[in-house]
C-alpha cells in the first residue's frame, strides 16, 4: 500500500540521531533527542484556497519527495506504515529545507 498526503501535508522519515556528540563522546540511546530532520516520502497536492473571485485554486507545494528538511520538534503526526516510522507533517510545520 502507498501513502498519498492530501492537501498541504507531507510524510518524512526523520533521519537517525547521531550516537555520538562532536568532541567524541558516545550518548546512550536513551538520552538520545529525536531527530528535527528528515527526509521527504510524499507530498500533497498543495492547499485549496479561494481567491479573489471566490473560486477554489491549488496553491502548488514547495517540497518535492527527496528533499531533506527541518521540522518543528513537537509538528505533526507520528505514523508506522509497514514496520517504517513516519510523520505527517503541514508544509507551515517544515521550517528549512537543507541543501
Amino acid at each position: 500500500m502507498k501513502l498519498a498526503p492530501l492537501g498541504d501535508r507531507v510524510i518524512v522519515k526523520r533521519l537517525d540521531a547521531e550516537s555520538s556528540s562532536p568532541s567524541g563522546i558516545v550518548i546512550a540511546d536513551s538520552a538520545k533527542e529525536r531527530p528535527q530532520k528528515g527526509t521527504v516520502v510524499a507530498v500533497g497536492p498543495g492547499k485549496k484556497e479561494a481567491n479573489l473571485n471566490g473560486q477554489m485554486v491549488v496553491t502548488p507545494m514547495n517540497l518535492k519527495v527527496g528533499d531533506t528538511v527541518v521540522f518543528s520538534k513537537y509538528g505533526g503526526n507520528e505514523l508506522s506504515h509497514e514496520g517504517a516510522e513516519y510523520l505527517i507533517l503541514r508544509e507551515d510545520d517544515i521550517l528549512a529545507q537543507i541543501k
